[in-house]
């Protein structure tokens, strides 16, 4: 098996005149979570979908395991399963029904299919639930029992397109730890995701796409590290001082100061001029001002930056940046029924 599970270069797809693949370079490692983040109508489905061969590339090329999507397109098909945003079980049938159906469309006898199904519904805690329609499931034993229909017969890779969209914590945890599960077992996962805790638990390495472009590559460190050494959160011990406070901040260490949910909590990025003892000084700096001021700090730390906040920053574009408002509209992939412009 070769270095990377997926190679592309200069990948496009196009509808009409919306280019919803703009030139997407990727390099997916073997037997990794690989994470594709960015905002609805990015491109991260249209991606996906090209290199599962479910549509053909308009430019660029791409390979899965060294194989052409296009031109290979059966040896791709071969080692490949996609679980994507939608169930695809039948929701009249059984857990079990469904799983010993899809078992023998994939060639398994009789007697094996029923062993495999009995095992996968075992091992995502699905035993209890085998003889209930799937109509009857919950959210999150539907995406649990998605996922088994994906792995009936254990892929070299797997597409995850937003697996726990919609999914209550606990459900979402469960799907994290099947993730987990499979990549121990040698398995490659391609994960498209919104949820950017999702992706820093699960992800080596992530990619940012936003209007079909991926705009940043690297580890989690790697992106924390791109948008700023550290992140100093304070807590205060009056709401009323907020204001304040943020202009004292903003003062202190020449940055944007985000409010957080919390009415008495802020949090501002620092690039520390590239080192931690840059960071740490600035953030003993800020304290310094806000005690100055007046204002009550019951909590200061520092620490790195939130996927959260490379997010934002990173697809925080000016008019200017983005792409004419036509390639944003028009056209849009037929088979999607999520993104509008992916």
């Amino acid at each position: 098996m070769g270095e990377f599970a997926i190679e592309t270069e200069g990948l496009v797809k196009t509808f009409g005149g919306n280019r919803a693949v703009d030139g997407i370079d990727l390099r997916v490692p073997t037997g990794t979570v690989y994470g594709v983040l960015g905002p609805n109508g990015a491109g991260k489905t249209t991606a996906v979908k090209v290199l599962a061969t479910l549509l053909r590339p308009d430019g660029g090329r791409a390979r899965v395991f060294g194989h052409d999507v296009v031109a290979e397109a059966d040896a791709v098909r071969g080692r490949v399963s996609l679980t994507g945003q939608y169930a695809s079980v039948d929701e009249d049938l059984t857990g079990t029904e469904n799983l010993v159906l899809l078992a023998r469309l994939l060639g398994h006898g009789r007697p094996a299919a029923r062993e495999r199904s009995a095992q996968l519904l075992e091992a995502f805690g699905l035993a209890d639930a085998s003889d209930r329609q799937v109509k009857n499931y919950s959210g999150g034993m539907r995406r649990r029992i998605d996922i088994a229909a994906s792995i009936l017969n254990t892929p070299d890779l797997l597409f995850l397109d937003e697996p726990t969209t919609g999914l209550d914590p606990r459900s979402r945890n469960q799907v994290w730890d099947i993730v987990r599960a499979v990549v121990a077992q040698g398995t490659t996962v391609l994960l498209t995701t919104q949820y950017l805790d999702e992706a820093d638990q699960l992800a080596s390495r992530i990619a940012v796409i936003d209007h079909g472009r991926v705009i940043a590559e690297g580890t989690k460190g790697e992106l924390k590290a791109s948008v700023g050494s550290g992140s100093v959160h304070v807590r205060l011990r009056d709401a009323e001082q907020r204001p304040a406070a943020e202009r004292v901040l903003a003062a202190a260490l020449d940055a944007a100061v985000q409010p957080d949910p919390d009415p008495v909590a802020l949090t501002v990025t620092v690039d520390g001029h590239g080192t931690d003892l840059g960071a740490a000084e600035q953030a003993a700096r800020a304290l310094a001002a806000l005690t100055r001021a007046g204002i009550t700090v019951d909590n200061f730390a520092l620490g790195q930056p939130s996927l959260d906040a490379v997010f934002l920053a990173l697809t925080d574009r000016t008019p200017a940046d983005r792409p004419p408002a036509d390639r944003a509209t028009a056209g849009r992939d037929p088979t999607d029924r999520k993104e509008p412009t992916a």
